[in-house]
């Protein structure tokens, strides 16, 4: 068993790890997951003692605290009751030694092999790890990466050690190396305590019964490893899985704004969160229970930012919507997908006040919004269907951006051309006076589209609603709109609803797909499970009958 109690380790007067508590079973694989510089290595370090002098808190082998052995006792104690493989392999492997010796160094070295036993160990080892007899005899220079990464990966299981710590372990191989090498490390590991650290997600996934967040050395999430990947519920959690490549992931891949800062006041995530509020930069959560889940997050998770209820419109004897119930959450896209007619647009204009309610109830985050509540018709903003109709021709762009701040009251005039252009800017079109005193007509779809974005943006919204945003552009002006939507939502950590016919362009920009029909709700879900594994036939239609660039026909070439 290894246990961690409020361990911090700290280089030059900085803390990289600042009060990690742990607790890993004797037949338990824990993944810890984080970006570069999360502290991941460094914990590792830690458990092995190298980095006595340095640490401060409680680390138990067993009945052993790591920090008080002496370092004749932790070299009898590494190699023997825990072993670690290593992530730089050019920094671990000696290059005046072949690596059948290095690694049956440590069996002999601790008396369990003789020589000869420890060599025929090793070859068997490298031989699990897709590295040949030959190769037993090869120095380390003469092995490419990955075939170094897997030497220090034979070398940790050498003597059988009843902990493991693997700090990215299959990151540098290749995909079928990785998928041989994981195989048979997930047998190897079986009965004993791992410690796994990696950005790989696929590899906790795989390895890991339970998996723990770091984020700027501390844990902010932690929980069973199936319920944490496919569910998250810190946003820093959901952030990693949302930039991490899958092949069911079907969405544009999205980082993370901004970077990692240490000794931030706070929550160390507050800086780049999009749900960040006044407490979040002043006090520094605890990690705290949440159903089955450990959180530290001020907010109790992602929340929603904004929530509909029970939805009903009718014109006449037509109901165009029955009873329809959505959830956006913070900082995520939710496309909402249906033919023409069936109630997308006049969802939009019902929640922005544009149409009365017939029944149902609207919530910015989870309070009740008033019809005429002005901070909410701040915090909410739309980009229309039609660039053309949705901006005063009599207007220039300048008047047409600056005038949402005008209606609100909002600053001074001088105040109001600064927020217009730093709007018009961050929608990457011209601030030249020329541009700036065009009105529409001058302009082409695009630069339309671009100035109602810019108009939305200028209230600095909190949820953005795209009716239809991209459908009256081509398809190279289309795609460019979308990146940019992307990237305003990344960088301004905006909940975007996104209304569309076409599931095709739902697929790549949406978290989650929402299908409308008859103005009813029929499915909803995860992008990447909707168009690989709809369940409802309207669903499965709409696949269908979407784009589809085929070269079917073309010749396939064999390269192999």
């Amino acid at each position: 068993m290894l246990k961690i109690e409020a361990l911090k380790i700290g280089f030059n007067g900085r803390d990289i790890l600042q009060g990690i508590d742990l607790e890993i079973g004797d037949e338990e694989c824990l993944a810890i997951i984080g970006e570069s510089g999360a502290g991941k290595t460094t914990l590792g370090l830690g458990i092995m003692g190298l980095v006595n002098e340095k640490a401060r808190g409680r680390i138990f082998l067993g009945d052993a605290d790591v920090l008080s052995l002496t370092e004749e006792q932790l070299r009898r104690l590494r190699g023997n009751k825990v072993a670690m493989a290593f992530q730089s392999a050019q920094n671990q492997l000696n290059p005046s030694h072949r690596i059948i010796d290095q690694i049956a160094e440590p069996m002999i070295a601790h008396g369990f092999k003789t020589k000869s036993q420890a060599r025929e160990k090793a070859i068997f080892l490298l031989g699990q790890m897709g590295l040949s007899k030959i190769k037993s005899s090869f120095y380390p220079h003469q092995l490419s990466g990955g075939e170094q990464q897997r030497v220090l990966i034979a070398m940790a299981l050498a003597n059988d050690s009843d902990t493991l710590i693997l700090d990215e372990p299959v990151s540098s191989l290749d995909a079928v190396s990785r998928r041989r090498v994981m195989a048979f490390l997930q047998k190897a590991v079986s009965g004993r305590t791992v410690l796994l650290t990696t950005h790989d997600l696929t590899t906790a996934a795989q390895m890991a019964t339970r998996v723990a967040t770091l984020y700027g050395g501390r844990i902010v999430e932690f929980g069973p490893a199936a319920d944490v990947l496919s569910n998250p519920c810190h946003p820093y959690t959901r952030a990693l899985i949302r930039s991490y490549p899958l092949m069911s992931t079907v969405k544009d891949l999205q980082g993370i704004k901004g970077r990692m800062e240490r000794q931030v006041k706070g929550c160390p995530f507050h800086p780049r969160c999009t749900q960040a509020i006044k407490i979040c930069r002043e006090t520094t959560p605890q990690l705290k229970r949440y159903k089955e889940r450990l959180l530290a997050c001020h907010r109790g998770g992602i929340i929603a930012a904004l929530e509909v209820t029970g939805m009903s419109k009718s014109y006449g004897l037509l109901k165009v919507l029955d009873n329809v119930s959505l959830t956006l959450h913070h900082g995520e896209t939710l496309a909402l997908v249906g033919r023409s007619g069936s109630g997308k647009t006049t969802l939009a204009r019902m929640i922005t006040g544009m149409a009365d309610l017939d029944g149902g109830k609207i919530f910015l985050e989870a309070v009740l919004v008033e019809r005429k509540d002005q901070a909410f018709h701040r915090a909410v903003q739309m980009v229309f269907q039609n660039p053309g109709e949705a901006l005063s021709h009599r207007l220039t762009v300048m008047e047409a951006v600056r005038e949402p701040l005008e209606i609100q009251g909002i600053g001074t005039k001088k105040d109001q051309d600064r927020m217009a252009l730093r709007a018009i800017e961050e929608v990457e079109l011209s601030t030249d006076r020329n541009f700036l005193d065009a009105y529409p007509h001058h302009l082409s779809g695009g630069e339309l589209q671009r100035v109602n974005i810019a108009r939305a943006l200028v209230l600095s919204p909190r949820v953005l609603i795209a009716d239809e945003a991209t459908a009256y552009l081509d398809p190279s002006i289309q795609s460019k709109i979308l990146k940019l939507l992307l990237n305003l939502q990344e960088n301004r950590g905006l909940s975007m609803l996104f209304i569309t016919h076409d599931i095709a362009v739902a697929r790549k920009i949406s978290d989650r797909i929402a299908v409308i029909l008859d103005g009813k709700i029929v499915e909803q879900g995860p992008s990447g499970l909707m168009v690989t594994n709809p369940s409802h036939a309207y669903t499965q239609s709409l696949l269908k009958a979407s784009s589809d660039l085929s070269f079917g026909n073309e010749r396939r070439l064999n390269l192999t």
